[in-house]
């Protein structure tokens, strides 16, 4: 019997969570194949089996945290698909009292005889939902499974719902009744229907993350508003020229990725991180864009944008949030980001105050465009494409003379994009 553990996924992740079992027990694999689906904080990753044979028994369940080097399945090398390899072989551990009965005939009707109801009460077993392990346990405890109450919510019986069973009753009854009394207080306050939903862990780490960052950041955010006039007239100018030769449309976020590229370079220490007690100022500009999905938020990067021309940033932006959207992301699409753009304007926001992705130490929040009355140089009023912007950093090591500035700069560059054309 092989075990199938959870392989090494990355630096950072330590452990997931079983989201789906891709194949059944007593289902034939090779190796190589999928087994089942595991969910991380950061992206989905199939576990493959490491050899070729019958799946004998699932150790975890589906929802079941796990961790790196865990045991999650058993693999029978010699097993026939469809037998229950590891269930078939149990039976057969247990040939020599059949052949005694069957040689002690007049002894059946005797219920006294342990041997005789042996074979009954193997056969009320099979009726029961329970893993091989399980199923083992009980028979050396002489443990009936039908006398066991499964805490699975599948009514899977496991091996530690065996052993729970011969604990004291005294203790058993303490036990099931504070978990009544602990279900009942967290239920007390709701006197109308509610709908319970599991946390993915995605969304743990996401809200882990955040109190973390809020809690070990001094973080600020400043604010300012950009006139897009500029940005939107270019944009319509060369839209269609700029699709026929690059096959893709040229949307906001490089002009933004570029103006902040550049603001970057006049203050590095928006494009750095603190590690124990040295400021690590990043020579490299790898920008974080965060992308929505029905699972929450991630910040796939886009690598080297100071190197990328126009083109170069939407195509990556394009391909890193289509694969978000098909749960396509890798591991190395999410990590080493130095600095994040998130925009919260295409679902309508006009001013928020976007949260570190820590370690980073800045974070530009873009939003909706809004026409508004602005007072021009000359006292005339125009109605302008205004978008307010936010800048959230950590005040531990950027000043608010810097941040300020940053967000100014940012503010010069967009209202002014042919600044950007000639740097690209």
């Amino acid at each position: 019997m092989k075990e199938i553990k959870v392989p090494e996924l990355a630096e950072s992740i330590t452990e997931g969570t079983i989201a789906e079992w891709l194949v059944s027990e007593g289902d034939s694999v090779e190796k190589g194949d999928p087994i089942c689906e595991l969910e991380t904080d950061k992206v989905n990753v199939e576990v493959n089996a490491d050899y070729s044979g019958v799946i004998a028994e699932f150790v975890k369940n589906e929802g079941d945290d796990v961790e790196v080097g865990e045991v999650i399945a058993k693999i029978d090398e010699n097993g026939e698909a469809g037998g229950g390899s590891a269930e078939s072989s149990n039976d057969k551990e247990e040939p020599q009292p059949k052949e005694e009965e069957k040689k002690a005939e007049p002894k059946k009707e005797e219920p006294a005889s342990k041997d005789a109801t042996e074979p009954k009460k193997a056969g009320k077993e099979q009726k029961v939902v329970a893993s091989p392990a399980a199923r083992k346990r009980a028979r050396e405890l002489g443990i009936d499974l039908n006398d066991i109450t499964p805490t699975d919510p599948l009514g899977r019986i496991r091996p530690e719902d065996v052993e729970n069973s011969v604990k004291p009753a005294k203790a058993d009854n303490k036990t099931k009744a504070e978990n009544k009394e602990k279900s009942s207080n967290s239920q007390q306050e709701f006197d109308k229907p509610v709908e319970r939903e599991k946390m993915t862990r995605r969304r743990q780490t996401i809200a882990n993350r955040l109190v973390d960052a809020q809690h070990t950041a001094a973080m600020l955010t400043t604010f300012n508003e950009v006139d897009m006039t500029a940005v939107m007239k270019l944009r319509s100018q060369r839209k269609d020229q700029f699709q026929e030769k690059h096959g893709i449309k040229l949307g906001f976020m490089s002009f933004f990725t570029k103006a902040v590229v550049s603001a970057l370079k006049d203050f590095p220490y928006l494009n750095a991180e603190i590690q124990e007690k040295e400021i690590i100022k990043k020579k490299f500009y790898d920008i974080g864009i965060a992308v929505s999905t029905d699972d929450g938020l991630v910040v796939p990067v886009v690598r080297d944008a100071d190197r990328l021309d126009f083109a170069g940033i939407e195509s990556e932006i394009a391909e890193l949030g289509t694969k978000a959207k098909n749960k396509e992301l890798q591991i190395g699409d999410l990590q080493g980001g130095s600095f994040t753009i998130t925009n919260g304007g295409i679902f309508g926001s006009l001013l928020s105050t976007p949260i570190l992705n820590s370690p980073q130490v800045g974070i530009l929040g873009m939003h909706t465009i809004q026409k508004r009355p602005i007072v021009m140089p000359d006292d005339s009023i125009e109605v302008r494409p205004m978008m307010n912007i936010a800048l959230s950093y950590d005040h531990r090591i950027v000043d608010g003379k810097d941040a300020v500035q940053f967000l100014v700069r940012v503010k010069q560059l967009l209202e002014d994009p042919y600044d950007l054309l000639l740097e690209g």
